[in-house]
């Protein structure tokens, strides 16, 4: 039916927990912010985390004009060391936000069926693509420790294109840099906003999977095949024949 399968990632292949306002996952940063010279009490730490992340969609809104944009979340992190006058690496500032992101997990793991689906899509000669609203230093390594690199074709992630879902430019990506054909694709997402409309808007047909962690949107669901019980199984008897 379709040749290429465009696939959000959390919530549709991934499940996933995570919690920011816990209270030891400041004290634990804090911590370790002290630990390399920049102290911090975790209450400074968590405010100051939120403006630098508002001071960087800010940068980016005034940079590239976008409706819907996206940081990298790794400048906030060195940016909570310059604050304090102490000079890291980029590398260090990653690992810290690799650190940040484990500590905020709570769990994460694949749906069932989704490495048999993305096998059967390799078999039949599909090709399989990621378009998702998240942060490369989180999601690549995540993507890496769930064993799903090898079976995408291409990896387009909106921390690193500065723009996100459902923002038509974040869509054309995917198409132009993998010289996709809007009639042979397909988006396959669970947030109705996001992945459905965006989908809809700039011409591709999609399907819709609500899943355990899809957020409650009170709008028309735009989707050509839908899946409401969350079986990432069914995905394969609907668009996969």
């Amino acid at each position: 039916m379709y040749q290429n399968y465009i696939f959000d990632l959390y919530g549709t292949l991934v499940d996933i927990n995570t919690d920011e306002e816990q209270e030891q996952l400041w004290y634990s940063m804090a911590l370790f912010y002290s630990m390399q010279g920049a102290k911090y009490t975790s209450t400074e730490l968590k405010l100051k985390y939120q403006q630098f992340c508002e001071n960087e969609r800010k940068k980016v809104v005034d940079t590239t004009g976008v409706a819907n944009p996206d940081i990298m979340i790794e400048d906030v992190f060195l940016s909570l060391y310059k604050y304090k006058g102490i000079t890291v690496s980029k590398e260090l500032a990653m690992m810290t936000g690799q650190m940040f992101r484990v500590i905020s997990t709570k769990y994460i793991k694949l749906y069932p069926g989704v490495i048999d689906l993305l096998q059967t899509l390799h078999e039949q000669k599909k090709k399989v693509y990621l378009l998702s609203n998240a942060q490369y230093i989180f999601t690549r390594y995540e993507m890496e420790a769930l064993g799903l690199i090898p079976y995408f074709d291409g990896i387009v992630i909106s921390s690193q294109e500065l723009c996100s879902k459902p923002e038509e430019k974040f869509y054309q990506t995917v198409l132009s840099r993998y010289h996709l054909e809007k009639k042979d694709s397909i988006m396959i997402g669970n947030d109705l906003i996001t992945d459905i409309k965006g989908a809809h808007d700039i011409g591709l047909k999609s399907l819709y999977i609500k899943s355990n962690i899809s957020p409650e949107h009170n709008i028309d669901n735009y989707a050509d095949y839908s899946i409401e019980d969350g079986d990432v199984t069914k995905i394969k008897e609907l668009i996969l024949q």
